[in-house]
């Protein structure tokens, strides 16, 4: 077995291996990258094809997770359990370290606070509405007109059309305080390029995305939108994850004037820790419109899981309020069986991929396997450290739609609402045909839309031509 570690590959670029003598020359040994069991977490049944949708029990009650997180947070910051951490070459460990002072700063400092609150209201258009999706609820109810209340968290409505702007124009706030004159970006979908090369455009900020050219044939109308908005686009032979090791290695290249734009909860310390904390805004803001809407919190939050900052987005708000369930939705592609879908948290061990230890999809020698999802924006062999604690401790549930139920599930709501949901936001939508019977009658259901779907209409319509000529 060939236990060589790759982060050499990952994160400098051939020409700096030859002229920077700081720099390893050859391969380290490094156990760390192969492929890890999970110490304490043998039951995959939770995101097996045939497991139940009924509440699954906490391995740890919700004070000794909590109690998990403080003493991460003091005696090693970035650790979710033994999740997350920094696995990078020393030559980055002064970079992240410098970002994550920054970032801590600004989390106190009230005039950042105030500039990004001013850019969600006025730029973004936050906050989004919790639309209570009648028709669709409707749908669901039983021979006695009894069911649970759909609601949808709008992100879609938001600038540009995806939660990806609310951790975007932060973080591009960030840069230009760091004095960095130019930002790096990856991205699958389009959603999160376009994000950044907005909020660039608004910043002065140069703006660099790259993306797997199967992506950009996918989602070409995300493509002119970036180059519109004045970003350079990149293609990279490959999907996103190839796009973000390239994405990596370019910032490398250019360490004092260049950021890295992360758009995902995943990467080494404190990048998945700053994601979050952008897009917490969308469960706080559905707290509070709960409140409003019927005095209390929701039964049920759904959210598609691709690496995780949506779901992360909606969920970390109630991660102490037991009663809530937390429910995740993979990328189950042509089923689990078939070996093409992004189901990492169903079928995934756990290992480290760009800086961090998570759930990947690997082969038996630690080898990252190739992913597929209708839904573009969910093509990751890994999720984010937090959400491979939450299926740990089973604070979350997760399961998997495919690519046919998404596609019904962006029928559905087309038809119903007059909303076009983005595929990835579809696999959450999706899962609603296998939890609504099961759930007490008006519980309160939440489904985060994380994005406008328009960019997959010509996807949704090849799919079912392609289909009707079989």
């Amino acid at each position: 077995m060939d236990m060589s570690c790759n982060y050499i590959q990952t994160f400098f670029p051939n020409h700096l291996l030859k002229v920077c003598p700081l720099l390893p020359t050859k391969k380290v040994v490094c156990g760390l990258v192969t492929r890890e069991k999970a110490a304490t977490t043998t039951d995959s049944s939770i995101c097996s094809k045939t497991s139940s949708i009924m509440r699954k029990p906490l391995t740890k009650s919700l004070v000794e997770i909590e109690t998990d997180h403080k003493l991460n947070k003091v005696v090693n910051p970035g650790k979710f359990g033994k999740f997350g951490g920094k696995f990078v070459p020393e030559t980055l460990v002064a970079c992240l370290n410098q970002l994550e002072v920054e970032f801590n700063f600004l989390l106190q400092d009230s005039e950042f606070q105030e500039e990004l609150s001013t850019a969600l209201r006025d730029y973004v258009g936050r906050e989004t509405p919790l639309y209570f999706a009648k028709r669709l609820t409707d749908y669901y109810k039983n021979d006695n007109g009894e069911g649970p209340e759909i609601y949808l968290k709008r992100e879609d409505l938001n600038h540009v059309g995806a939660h990806k702007i609310n951790n975007a124009i932060a973080q591009a706030m960030i840069a230009k305080r760091m004095g960095r004159k130019s930002v790096v970006a990856a991205t699958g979908a389009g959603q999160h390029g376009v994000a950044t090369a907005a909020a660039c455009a608004k910043l002065d900020l140069e703006c660099t995305i790259y993306m797997g050219t199967t992506d950009m044939e996918k989602q070409s109308s995300n493509v002119l939108l970036m180059k519109l908005l004045g970003a350079e686009v990149k293609p990279v032979e490959g999907s996103f994850k190839d796009a973000s090791s390239e994405a990596i290695r370019g910032w490398v290249g250019n360490l004092e004037s260049s950021y890295y734009l992360l758009g995902t909860v995943v990467g080494p310390h404190p990048c998945p820790s700053m994601v979050r904390e952008f897009q917490s805004v969308i469960g706080k803001e559905t707290r509070r419109q709960a409140m409003e809407k019927w005095g209390g919190k929701p039964g049920v939050l759904v959210a598609c899981v691709g690496s995780g900052s949506n779901a992360l987005g909606l969920f970390h708000e109630f991660m102490e309020d037991e009663e809530v369930r937390l429910i995740g939705v993979e990328g189950g592609g042509f089923g689990l069986d078939s070996g093409s879908h992004s189901a990492t948290l169903a079928r995934g061990e756990v290992g480290v991929y760009h800086g961090a230890m998570s759930y990947l999809l690997q082969d038996e020698e630690g080898q990252i396997l190739g992913t597929h999802s209708i839904g573009v924006g969910l093509e990751y062999p890994g999720v984010g450290p937090e959400v491979s604690f939450l299926k740990e401790t089973r604070r979350a549930e997760f399961y998997t739609a495919t690519d046919q139920e998404a596609i019904d599930a962006y029928h559905r709501l087309c038809r119903l609402e007059g909303i076009f949901p983005a595929l990835e936001a579809s696999h959450a939508l999706a899962f609603l045909d296998k939890l609504c019977h099961t759930l007490p009658n008006g519980t309160k259901v939440v489904v985060n839309c994380s994005g406008r779907g328009d960019k997959d209409a010509a996807t949704v319509f090849q799919y079912k031509q392609h289909l009707m000529q079989q």
